[in-house]
């Protein structure tokens, strides 16, 4: 079994084959807080203002340019809302690789340091 600290060793890579179910749910378990909704690992964060709020979307957008993975985020006051899917795998039909899975907890860590 996966776990987050190997998820954190990791570097996205280019992905052309999709997880299945039970991989994809191996993985979910991994994480904490960590859904799938409509095709996408899914988490919601909660800030205290809008400006943490912001910080945090500029720290992940470092990390997730580095990893060349970049997550659909839904922005608002106190809210930030993080989803990741693979565009390239499944034939290009999409769906979840592992980098989604990287990606996410290499969030969770920044989430964790931005609230210490």
């Amino acid at each position: 079994m996966v776990t987050t600290s190997e998820l954190l060793k990791k570097k996205s890579q280019h992905q052309d084959i999709g997880l299945d179910d039970g991989k994809i749910n191996e993985y979910l378990t991994a994480l904490d807080g960590w859904t799938l909704q409509e095709g996408k690992v899914v988490k919601a964060f909660g800030f205290k203002n809008y400006y943490r709020t912001l910080a945090f979307v500029n720290a992940i957008a470092y990390v997730i340019h580095a990893e060349d993975h970049h997550p659909e985020l839904v922005v608002t006051y106190n809210r930030c809302v993080v989803k990741f899917d693979t565009h390239s795998v499944n034939g290009g039909r999409g769906g979840i690789s592992e980098n989604d899975f990287i990606c996410a907890a290499k969030v969770d860590a920044i989430f964790q340091t931005s609230v210490s």
